[in-house]
């Protein structure tokens, strides 16, 4: 157990699966008490159970549609009424759907862009002033390393986290001298189901498949991080250096790794 994080109460967006229910997991076996939020009821309501039996700890749940501004919205108004103070946030929920922009239906652009980026800004905008009242805590929002370098197919998305870190540079800025952490994690592919989604084809996630993230293994790592002083998590490293790359010389890069960009 954590003394930093024991009896820390931890708001976790798409908690229901993939990095998110690890999330809750490894919070949970560090004292902490996962507050989880995801449009499943019923994989909540198991994850809840699941905590509960194995680290004795409550762990309340939401079911949410974060596309959906004005429910999130009354959601967190119930969390904060429900739950009193939250410690920290992790605004990990995120969609895609890969597809060249002409391509796009609109329903998929607006879904990613109200899922990614609204829901983050609301969440981060409504528990903020608890956070600042409290003089300590941390927001931890859950980018990727398409924020820094976008291809093909993933126009949309790739901008959304762009927003996503943006917004969490500014935020950390603003908020480090009242005593808040802020943190982006920026990750490569994940093996989770996103890509179900994403890419229904399974081209991509078959291209990708070595360098694949274990979710556990994310999830461990942000937990660890919680409540430090972290301006990024990039995993893996190897690829947050690339896109150092091409911030340098884009140009260049897109060039050489023109078949690369393409996997998608």
């Amino acid at each position: 157990m954590n003394e930093r994080l024991k009896g820390k109460k931890i708001l976790i967006t798409g908690a229901s699966s993939g990095i998110g229910q690890f999330l809750a997991i490894h919070a949970a076996a560090e004292g902490a008490v996962p507050i989880l939020t995801a449009r499943s009821e019923d994989k909540l309501k198991l994850m809840s159970e699941t905590i509960k039996s194995t680290f004795g700890i409550s762990c309340p749940w939401y079911k949410a549609d974060l596309s959906n501004d004005a429910e999130w919205k009354d959601t967190i108004d119930r969390i904060c009424y429900e739950q009193g103070s939250v410690d920290a946030l992790i605004n990990n929920a995120g969609v895609a759907v890969f597809d060249y922009v002409a391509d796009s239906n609109w329903q998929d652009i607006d879904r990613m862009v109200s899922v990614n980026v609204t829901s983050l800004f609301r969440a981060t905008h409504q528990l903020l002033p608890h956070l600042l009242q409290n003089g300590e805590g941390h927001i931890v929002n859950i980018a990727s390393q398409a924020g820094k370098m976008a291809t093909p197919k993933s126009a949309v998305y790739a901008a959304t986290k762009h927003a996503v870190l943006g917004f969490t540079n500014a935020l950390r800025m603003e908020v480090e001298p009242l005593g808040l952490h802020v943190t982006s994690v920026n990750l490569g592919p994940v093996r989770t189901n996103f890509f179900k989604q994403a890419d229904p084809s399974g081209n991509y996630e078959k291209a990708v498949d070595k360098m694949m993230l274990d979710p556990n293994k994310v999830a461990r790592v942000v937990i660890s991080r919680l409540f430090t002083k972290q301006r990024e998590i990039n995993l893996p490293s190897w690829m947050n250096s690339g896109s150092k790359v091409y911030a340098m010389a884009p140009s260049a890069v897109e060039k050489i790794m023109h078949k690369q960009f393409k996997k998608k």
